[in-house]
């Protein structure tokens, strides 16, 4: 018989994972592209650009990359499984959305049910720049007025990435929105794990999100800056 593994006192396991990437619904597809070499990039074509509102000037300018990455069923959401009513969800950052849907699924491929008040659960992750409130709902007037500004804040500020989750998913941990530019996802990982090893909570989540909208559109090309000129 063997003996069991002395595992260190600080080790955290990984016992549950979700994520979405252009052309990856799932984890499965994501590391399968991976192991192909897929390129997920994409050519745009003038359509695109100008239902995303690209400038014709812009759109001719040599200098601008017609190629970017697109996260399919970004704008999809079933509001009524987490609660929600059309309306709020409109509103809501679909960046929100998106990760409130992955923490679901993170839970679900853990095991872990929410709700369980035995088991404590922290939520650490950070956003992107929500870019759909200054492109899309901040451009609807009658919307604005409607469902007022307190709930646009409630729906797009970034501080709400993680009680959303914590109250819509019933957990009970700490719940902490972490920013550290292009590192946020990293960094949210070490804290968790941190949180882990200091008994704070039971599991944690952790990760981060971002989807830029509108999603076909290119970027201009300027020397010495970090996009590439392909």
């Amino acid at each position: 018989m063997t003996e069991p593994a002395a595992w260190p006192s600080h080790a955290i396991a990984i016992v549950g994972l979700a994520g979405r990437f252009p052309d990856a619904r799932d984890l499965d597809e994501f590391w399968r592209n991976v192991r192909d070499g897929v390129e997920s990039l994409q050519a745009f074509g003038d359509d695109d650009l100008e239902a995303a509102g690209v400038d014709a000037s812009l759109r001719a300018d040599p200098r601008y990359v017609r190629k970017g990455t697109f996260l399919e069923g970004a704008e999809l959401f079933d509001a009524g499984f987490f609660g929600m009513s059309p309306r709020e969800a409109q509103i809501v950052d679909p960046q929100q959305r998106l990760f409130l849907e992955c923490a679901w699924e993170a839970m679900e491929n853990a095991g872990v049910v929410p709700g369980d008040r035995a088991r404590s659960v922290g939520v650490y992750a950070g956003a992107g720049m929500n870019t759909y409130l200054l492109t899309q709902v901040l451009r609807d007037p009658a919307l604005v007025e409607s469902v007022g500004g307190y709930q646009l804040m409630l729906g797009n500020d970034k501080d709400f990435l993680c009680t959303r989750v914590s109250y819509k998913l019933d957990l009970h941990g700490p719940s902490l929105t972490i920013q550290t530019a292009c590192s946020t996802s990293l960094v949210a990982v070490v804290i968790a794990s941190r949180a882990l090893q200091r008994g704070e909570c039971d599991v944690a989540l952790a990760g981060g999100v971002t989807v830029p909208f509108p999603q076909r559109a290119g970027y201009l090309y300027q020397e010495g800056m970090i996009l590439s000129p392909d």
